[in-house]
């Protein structure tokens, strides 16, 4: 019997197994980010004094603090994710949030009191648009629309990896990011060593596509609740990897985040 090849697989297998995602949810709770479309208007945000509030955004940002506030509050800004902290009660101030890379500003409208607001992440999302009218082509194809979910995401990062070169297209919104391509142990246990291959982000989600590959003797089946980190969703291309030295010891793994890679795992 021919033995599998992962990284050689087919377009059609690959797709093909896509049909059956396992989708794991990992974040729960008071963990699990709070939605809000960004539509232009100022956002009101009530915090909570001594707590610290979270505020992802699809992109790097600079904000500006009003002279007024730098003895009430700490801002730290980190790949994209904003981390506020108010040290005494103040009333209402607006905070301007520059998106680096686009220019885009965000309007906050904040408060701080001891009692305080929401203790949930927050996640900042903007909707994609389509200047061109339904009539847009990419490449002689129609457009897709809207903001792509995890099941999209992962298509299209594994069409990236298996898809002839003839058949690889972009998708406009999915733009490529960096990621390290330094082994980390990223399952527990140490008997898999995965490697970042390549990241794209998509309305403030991220789709990272993993190598995996069995570093023992033995054959080793991948579960995804030995998965390190804070992940929306996790898809293994195949669900078992053979010893190490087989063509089948490697496999990839397409994990789908509201933050950047190495922020996540």
């Amino acid at each position: 019997m021919q033995r599998r090849k992962p990284f050689q697989t087919s377009i059609a297998l690959v797709l093909g197994l896509l049909c059956c995602v396992l989708q794991v949810q990992v974040q729960a709770g008071d963990e699990t980010p709070e939605r809000i479309e960004w539509k232009k208007a100022p956002i009101p945000l009530e915090l909570a004094v001594g707590q610290e509030q979270r505020i992802e955004f699809p992109a790097t940002v600079k904000v500006g603090v009003p002279d007024v506030l730098q003895s009430s509050l700490r801002i730290q800004s980190v790949n994209g994710t904003l981390y506020l902290l108010a040290h005494a009660p103040f009333g209402e101030h607006r905070l301007l949030v520059r998106e680096l890379d686009s220019g885009r500003i965000y309007l906050f409208d904040i408060t701080a009191s001891e009692a305080g607001g929401t203790r949930h992440p927050i996640q900042i999302t903007v909707a994609e648009s389509n200047p061109a009218g339904d009539d847009d082509m990419v490449s002689g194809q129609p457009a897709e629309r809207g903001s792509p979910g995890y099941i999209e995401l992962t298509r299209f990062a594994a069409r990236q990896l298996y898809a002839p070169t003839r058949l690889v297209k972009d998708r406009p919104g999915v733009i490529r990011v960096p990621v390290a391509r330094d082994s980390i142990d990223l399952l527990r246990g140490g008997a898999i060593e995965a490697t970042p291959l390549v990241a794209w982000r998509a309305s403030g989600l991220y789709v990272t596509a993993v190598k995996l590959t069995n570093r023992t003797d033995q054959p080793q089946s991948l579960d995804p609740r030995a998965l390190r980190g804070q992940w929306l969703a996790a898809t293994f291309q195949h669900h078992r990897l053979l010893p190490r030295g087989d063509e089948a010891d490697t496999t990839a793994l397409y994990l789908i985040s509201s933050r950047p890679f190495g922020v996540s795992h």
